[in-house]
């Protein structure tokens, strides 16, 4: 095999959108712009269009897809910088800015120093996962706390007030002390904070046996 063939003979720029992703292809060695153009943010239109292409750098900003889209490039055979996307900010600051114009950008800093993306790296599948595991725990205690709050609250207004105690067992605690009036109100929303504390507790149940199985450094998962 040719020595010069292992280094990316094109250097790619791709702007990721929900819907459609921008693509700047740069020759390496030249800095001309080989191709543009826009591509449906799917795997499968990734696959299509990069599986065949010889090995080249691409730089993508970090975010939403980019997770995703590492591991689909990598896959294909890629170098895939992931660029620290407020780090960029400070680099290429642009009133024109455009979907076409940030891919380029990537495109012309990949291929001038890597460096100046300020590349970070993305976790596996399996541990992002995980970590969505723990968020979708925390959005459910974050709404579970707004809803006792809003119990709280409609309580005092009535001249009551609820007792202090752990919030897990609150939806068990609360009833005897709201007014009869306040009852068609707050019973729902009563049984909605049950309801999200069962749930709160089967995630951190999942999480138990994920830090024992994956993460046997860890003691435990922070619970509340």
């Amino acid at each position: 095999m040719d020595g010069s063939s292992e280094q990316p003979k094109m250097t790619a720029g791709l702007d990721l959108g929900d819907k459609y992703s921008y693509l700047c292809l740069i020759d390496q060695h030249s800095g001309e712009i080989m191709e543009e153009g826009r591509l449906r943010t799917s795997p499968e239109t990734f696959k299509r269009r990069f599986a065949s292409e010889q090995p080249m750098r691409i730089a993508i900003e970090a975010g939403t897809h980019s997770p995703w889209v590492s591991r689909v490039l990598e896959e294909c055979g890629h170098e895939v910088l992931v660029a620290n996307a407020r780090k960029l900010r400070l680099i290429y600051a642009n009133k024109r800015k455009t979907d076409e114009i940030d891919a380029e950008n990537l495109a012309r800093l990949a291929r001038l120093d890597p460096k100046l993306l300020y590349p970070l790296k993305h976790r596996g599948e399996d541990s992002q996962a995980h970590i969505a595991i723990i968020r979708s725990r925390q959005a459910l205690v974050g709404c579970r706390t707004q809803l006792v709050n809003h119990v709280r609250g409609a309580v005092k207004s009535f001249g009551g007030r609820l007792p202090k105690g752990p919030t897990r067992s609150f939806h068990n605690k609360a009833p005897e002390h709201i007014p009869e009036a306040l009852w068609p109100a707050l019973g729902p929303i009563l049984e909605t904070i049950g309801s999200l504390t069962e749930r709160i507790r089967d995630y951190e149940r999942q999480l138990t046996t994920i830090s024992k199985e994956h993460y046997p450094e860890n003691r435990s998962f922070a619970t509340g």
